[in-house]
Parts: C-alpha cells; structure tokens; sequence
C-alpha cells in the first residue's frame, strides 16, 4: 500500500538517530559522573579544611567568608550544564517519535477511510451482480414459468474473504432458514409456495429427488386438504 511505503520511507531513519542521541546521553552520562565525584571530593576537602580553620581559630563559623572556592561552584556548573544537555537530548528523541506516532495515526486514518470505500464498492457491486443473477435465474422473471423451472441449481459458494464486508440488505434470501443463497438448492413444486427455494441442508438432502419435490410446509397442507 502507497501509505505504508510512504510511511516506511520516512521511519527508516529513526532507529539511526534514536542510536545517535542515545550514545551522546550516554557519553554525557559517563562525563557527568565522573565530574560529580569529583566535585564531592572537593567539596568534602575544602569543608575540612573550613572544619579545621574553624577549630584554629582562623575563621569564625559565621564569616562570610566560608564559601567553596570558584574550581568548585564552576564544576558544579559544568554538571548542571551536562544534566540539562541530557535532558533537552531526551526530549529530542521523545518529540521524535512522537512526531512519527503522529504520523502513523494520520497514514492509518487515511487507511481506514480508503478500506471504508472499498467495502462501499465491493457491497455495492455484490447487490449489483446478486440482482443481475436473480434476474437471469428466472426466480421472478415472468419469461419462465414454475412449471418449467429446473428442480435445483447450485449458487457459489461464499467466498473467505478477510475483510469484514457489510451485508448487503437487499440481496434476497430464501429457504426455512431465511438466509441468501448458497450451495445447492431446490425448488418446491407447488406453484404457490411462499418460499419457493430451499437449500438442501435445510431440507435434509443429499442429492437431486426424482420426480416431483415439495416442502413440508406445502406437503403438509396438501395432505390436510386430503383429508377433508
């Protein structure tokens, strides 16, 4: 499909990019560690060395003058720095894949819409070949009389079809069943059966009667009208 190629094309380049940002985030996840224990390590020596002026008497607890040295706040700096570069790489992958999750959802609405239609036509040829077939069966044309209709005849068998195609509400059906047709049907022959065909199933054959065949319904009524 035109969509899926198209869509393809654009996300094949993604797994090289995520690998990209991924191993820079990684790099600076190895420098940012590095640069905090050192930056503990300084901050812990200069505060015993703060913790031993205090004791000497060099500096009172409550100078202003007790601060880390300007190498220290500058890797604590470097550190924020780091951990932010970090962050805006994380969300650059993110809005990434993002981008082609949205994508996808437009490609896959695209394709609902064209599968929407095609089921429209595929349903709308199906009733138009239905009323072609009924028409050359001679089921209701006038051309062909009951008398001189054939007793059975085979309809095609429905096909699997993976797509699940609407029902087509004007296709006629038949049989005790009320279903369309299919398979190998029959036809009563009393002339004023009200369902006229009936699937072999339905009816409990296996193969084509000899001689004449009506259905319980009518057969039933025939024999209530011989025993008045």
């Amino acid at each position: 499909m035109a969509f899926l190629d198209e869509f393809l094309n654009h996300i094949a380049s993604l797994p090289s990019e995520l690998h990209y940002k991924y191993a820079h985030m990684r790099d600076l996840d190895k420098k940012l560690q590095v640069l905090q224990r050192q930056n503990e390590q300084r901050c812990e020596h200069e505060m015993e060395e703060i913790r031993r002026g205090a004791e000497s008497g060099n500096i009172r607890p409550d100078t202003s003058l007790i601060r880390f040295s300007n190498e220290t706040l500058d890797e604590q700096k470097h550190c924020t720095s780091l951990a932010d570069e970090k962050v805006s790489l994380a969300v650059q992958a993110y809005d990434m894949v993002d981008t082609y999750i949205q994508q996808l959802d437009k490609y896959m609405k695209k394709f609902d819409e064209d599968l929407r239609r095609e089921r429209e036509l595929a349903g709308a040829s199906g009733a138009s070949e239905n009323a072609g077939s009924s028409a050359k069966s001679g089921r209701t044309s006038e051309s062909s009389s009951r008398g001189g209709r054939k007793k059975s005849r085979v309809a095609a068998e429905p096909q699997n079809m993976d797509l699940d195609l609407p029902v087509d509400p004007n296709e006629p059906t038949y049989c005790f069943c009320n279903q369309v047709s299919y398979g190998e049907m029959i036809a009563c022959d009393n002339t004023y059966c009200k369902i006229e065909w009936f699937h072999f199933g339905c009816v409990g054959l296996k193969e084509q009667p000899r001689g004449k065949w009506y259905c319980s319904s009518c057969l039933g009524l025939q024999k209530r009208r011989k025993g008045k």
